[in-house]
């Protein structure tokens, strides 16, 4: 008997960096969770946690050199 095989929808660079924005802050709920977790492939989630670092940090160096001028 052959098994049924489960293809990935594509989720929208919206949808990863949702996903994404979500988990930094650390709130997530279980549907959220597992309806990111069909959509969402491994690759999208690190390149937008690098983006999403990298944005997170510029801000931070922005936002201390601005108050510190």
């Amino acid at each position: 008997m052959p098994m049924a095989v489960e293809h990935k929808s594509n989720a929208s660079p919206l949808q990863v960096m949702k996903a994404v924005f979500w988990s930094f802050l650390g709130i997530r709920r279980r549907a959220e969770y597992e309806k990111d977790v069909a959509s969402l492939k491994p690759a999208q989630v690190i390149i937008a946690g690098i983006i999403g670092a990298i944005v997170l940090v510029l801000g931070l160096v922005t936002l201390v050199h601005f108050i510190i001028s």
